[in-house]
């Protein structure tokens, strides 16, 4: 049987067994959550976006003319397919190109490694940078090294193998390595800074992913060591062996634009309070930005067409793809997210009940957070109600949503996660492996089939969000 026919057995079993008296309000209200997801499962509506985008368009670099072509094709999709009030706002940025980079080990035997510049990292001088190495086995270490003791050195930091984890939360703490890594390096007198990929896979592909700007600026050329390579150069280290390295990269920055797409379903009843279903629309450049992000836009898509196809909802639901979710910026401007608040102001902000962010790939969703106060209240039971045949349980509560949908979170608005697995996510996350290829139908049938439940229920409700987070609040001792 496949995955999605045991879901469907699953569904019809599970409204067999429940016999909870509901409100006939309430009943309408599942039914036509039940209905859309069922709908949903009937087909991959959200594999046609996915695979247009990432054909198309290839890689979307934030700022490249691939994202803005991009961007105006997905506005188009969305007329198409029947989305109102759709609109691209756009925003300055700085957007980066990596150009040509290249490391190698150095020695009376000389190595070729497989790296990649970190994002935002400047470049070498034309002839490369070479260099000592001094290793570190993580952060800490760095940390601990004092100023001035790299003074003409490379900096090399290992973090480690990434655990593989179903929520992704072995990923934080190599994050910050790349994320913070190159700075302190810098003010220990580095020349470069080179890190093990923040991964958790075992092939010969670097991930790469931003770096920081502090005091508005990247201070050295920054570099991510696929895993086998990072392994060599451990290797060394714990022989003994003098290590020295040639950096090469001709990264540059420029002037450009991003934008926001941003389409609705316009609610019957109270157009005025809005849903926001969150992705956003770059990608890095080494792949085609399936799994992240393209594969999101093509969920909360299919998701807000499901439920617009099954009549208006009383709520607006909103789609916005969003821009240059990826990259560090000289100034923290919040990118598309922030661009996106700045742009509806105060009294918008106020009329967003809820939001919602897909970002994690396309694989099954196995548990919804929704906002504080949420969590066991009678809309929280008719959820778990209907997304339990989709082997979705409840789970802890969402306070921060997403990149993109955070700067909506810190204006007041509450958020939900429907949470996906993660398991493999960051084998592909910012490689060359991030293709079409890596999506599984099946798993992104029910992602988007659990997507447009929840949103239809949601739409028709008139929960508030807000006040059940407050009373929530105002209960803790």
């Amino acid at each position: 049987m496949s995955f999605n026919a045991r879901l469907m057995a699953a569904s019809a079993i599970a409204l067999g067994l429940i016999a909870t008296p509901v409100m006939a309000q309430d009943a309408r209200t599942i039914r036509a959550a039940e209905q859309v997801r069922d709908q949903a499962l009937q087909a991959n509506i959200a594999l046609d976006y996915v695979t247009q985008v990432t054909t198309r368009f290839g890689a979307r670099p934030a700022g490249s003319r691939s994202e803005q072509a991009a961007a105006d094709w997905a506005a188009d999709y969305m007329r198409a397919h029947g989305f109102q009030n759709v609109r691209i706002e756009q925003f300055p940025l700085v957007g980066w190109e990596r150009g040509e980079e290249s490391a190698e080990l150095l020695g009376a035997r000389p190595q070729r490694l497989v790296a990649a510049a970190l994002g935002h990292s400047i470049a070498t001088p034309a002839n490369g940078i070479e260099a000592d190495v001094v290793f570190f086995d993580g952060l800490d270490a760095l940390l601990a090294a004092p100023v001035g003791s790299l003074t003409g050195k490379i900096a090399v930091v290992d973090g480690g193998q990434m655990v593989r984890m179903q929520d992704g939360s072995g990923y934080g703490s190599l994050s910050r390595i790349r994320s913070v890594g190159p700075t302190e390096a810098a003010k220990r007198g580095a020349v470069a800074f080179v890190m093990r990929s923040a991964g958790s896979d075992e092939h010969r592909m670097p991930h790469t992913g931003t770096t920081r700007y502090v005091e508005g600026k990247v201070p050295l050329p920054a570099f991510a060591l696929s895993a086998p390579d990072a392994d060599q150069v451990a290797r060394l280290v714990q022989m003994g062996e003098p290590v020295r390295l040639r950096l090469k990269s001709t990264a540059h920055t420029y002037q450009t634009h991003s934008q926001n797409v941003i389409g609705d379903i316009v609610g019957a009843t109270r157009p005025d309070e809005i849903i926001v279903l969150g992705s956003h629309m770059d990608s890095w450049d080494l792949g085609t930005g399936a799994i992240d992000d393209a594969a999101g836009g093509a969920i909360t898509l299919a998701a807000a067409k499901l439920v617009a196809e099954q009549g208006r909802p009383a709520r607006t639901v909103r789609v916005v793809l969003y821009g240059s979710e990826e990259v560090a910026q000289p100034t923290d401007t919040g990118n598309g997210g922030g661009a996106y608040v700045r742009n509806i102001g105060v009294a918008g902000v106020e009329k967003h009940v809820i939001a919602g962010e897909s970002d994690f790939g396309a694989d099954r969703i196995y548990a919804l957070g929704l906002p504080p106060g949420a969590q066991g209240s009678d809309f929280a039971k008719i959820a778990e109600r209907v997304l339990r045949p989709l082997a979705v349980l409840s789970g802890e509560a969402e306070l921060f949503g997403g990149v993109d949908i955070g700067p909506l979170a810190r204006a007041g608005v509450p958020v939900f996660g429907l949470r996906q697995d993660g398991t493999r996510y960051f084998d592909l996350h910012h490689t060359a492996d991030d293709t079409l290829d890596k999506i599984d139908p099946a798993q992104m049938t029910q992602n988007v089939a659990a997507w447009a439940a929840l949103v239809r229920l949601i739409a028709d409700s008139d929960v508030d969000f807000r006040a059940l987070r407050s009373a929530a609040t105002e209960a803790k001792p």
